[in-house]
């Protein structure tokens, strides 16, 4: 029952999908080396709308339906992570005035531009993607992009108290190897099946790109912070895109 719940919980956090009211932040923590799990769902999901669509839209309209449909059914909280991490980036001040800055409700103009960049080329990247590798391609970005969360989680430290926090104490509690290893191995035995040789390409790259933003927000926060999961999260989906394409 106990991986169960841990599913539920991750399942209710990364999506808006329901899963009754018997969920928290704590057994999301704990069962975070799973996201990838989650990924592979919502990454299906919206392979499968693209799909559909590409059969009789332009692929140019269904980039931009699908990052919708995503959106959608991630209930928007890692994209505004995204746009307060944009806000903050471009705040000029100390590591404690810019997460005030980040914790602020309004969106400034410096998110505002970060975010239209990262979700436009995110939008163009879905539409370049052939129909016969749209759902592989998605599925891809998705579980890449939950396992730099977990990365990062991994890696980083707790700039302040908070749902960061959770998460960042649980990835560094016992079994720690254990809770990269599972992840990592999930995403492995997704990609390859998929796409042999781009799935690990992104994977790597997706772990590059983890560590880079780590050193960012240490750099401008003195640590990672719940905002700077859902950039996270958005940039990496973006960035895998690109190198599947590119491949």
């Amino acid at each position: 029952m106990g991986i169960i719940k841990g599913l539920k919980s991750i399942i209710a956090f990364l999506t808006i999908i329901p899963m009754g009211k018997d969920n928290s932040l704590e057994d999301m923590a704990n069962y975070m080396p799973l996201f990838p799990l989650i990924g592979l769902l919502i990454g299906l999901l919206s392979g499968a709308f693209a799909w559909s669509l590409l059969h009789f839209l332009p692929s140019l309209i269904v980039g931009i339906l699908t990052l919708g449909f995503i959106l959608l059914i991630t209930g928007l909280h890692h994209t505004d992570g995204l746009l307060d991490f944009g806000d903050s980036l471009m705040y000029k001040g100390s590591p404690e005035r810019k997460i005030e800055v980040m914790s602020d409700k309004q969106t400034g103009a410096g998110g505002l531009a970060f975010g239209f960049v990262v979700l436009m080329a995110t939008a163009l990247g879905v539409g370049f993607l052939s129909i016969d590798r749209v759902i592989q391609s998605l599925i891809l970005a998705e579980i890449s992009a939950k396992l730099a969360m977990v990365m990062i989680a991994w890696v980083g430290k707790s700039a302040h108290k908070g749902l960061g926090t959770y998460v960042v104490d649980a990835m560094h509690n016992n079994h720690r190897i254990l809770r990269l290893i599972i992840p990592l191995a999930i995403c492995v035995s997704i990609a390859i099946p998929l796409m042999p040789i781009a799935g690990l390409i992104v994977i790597l790259l997706a772990i590059i790109v983890s560590l880079i933003l780590v050193s960012i927000s240490n750099r401008h926060f003195k640590g990672i912070t719940g905002d700077v999961f859902g950039a996270v999260n958005e940039i990496v989906r973006m960035v895998s895109l690109m190198i599947i394409l590119a491949i």
